[in-house]
């Protein structure tokens, strides 16, 4: 890997913020990175970062990357718990994206595990997969858990003054740090009172 000079002469905040946590954990699954018609990173040795007031992130080892399409810049960033990040340029498919790479060349002495590995901005990617299939909105947690349960309590949606959906075959999706959630049957709802709109979202645990 090119290697940037990191700054130094900062400390972490760990000791002030003893709240903050910062696990770094191999990943099971096989991880694929595509940008540009090209995949710049394949491998089964990623690694999840789970940090408190973050989604998790992958980091990959450089040797599982093409790292012929990588340029250093002179951009730098410093995180008050990681240290500093020095970055990179990918030129893919003939077009590049600017400082789209980051590393912790030297973190701070609370983190040594993630020395040198690369992550990416994963809105600048084209597409993530893990194992073959494609994965949205950001890496998924393992620890986080998504349960769709049938259930026959009854469900009313009312909306100014009227009644939109009312049900007692609805889907309850309970999710870890959510409200639970209902999924109605389309026979159940008013679709009279409906329009579709141009809006879409991405969650990496069920999808478009």
């Amino acid at each position: 890997m090119a290697t940037v000079q990191a700054w130094s002469g900062k400390r972490s905040k760990f000791k002030e913020n003893p709240n903050k946590k910062i696990e770094f954990i191999p990943s099971p699954r096989r991880v694929r990175v595509k940008l540009h018609g090209e995949t710049i990173a394949d491998s089964m040795r990623a690694m999840l970062m789970r940090e408190t007031g973050h989604v998790p992130v992958y980091y990959f080892p450089a040797d599982d990357l093409r790292m012929d399409l990588f340029s250093p810049t002179s951009h730098h960033s410093h995180c008050p718990y990681k240290g500093d990040a020095d970055y990179w340029t990918v030129t893919a498919g003939g077009m590049a994206e600017e400082s789209v790479a980051w590393s912790y060349l030297d973190p701070f002495d609370e983190v040594p595990e993630i020395k040198g590995y690369v992550g990416f901005y994963w809105g600048r990617m084209d597409s993530w997969w893990e194992e073959d299939e494609e994965i949205f909105g950001h890496a998924r947690d393992p620890f986080k858990r998504v349960d769709v349960i049938l259930s026959h309590r009854p469900v009313r949606v009312v909306l100014g003054g009227e009644t939109v959906a009312e049900t007692s075959d609805a889907r309850f999706l309970f999710e870890t740090n959510h409200q639970t959630r209902y999924y109605i049957p389309p026979a159940d709802v008013r679709m009279d009172l409906l329009t579709p709109s141009e809006t879409s979202s991405r969650c990496p645990y069920k999808g478009v």
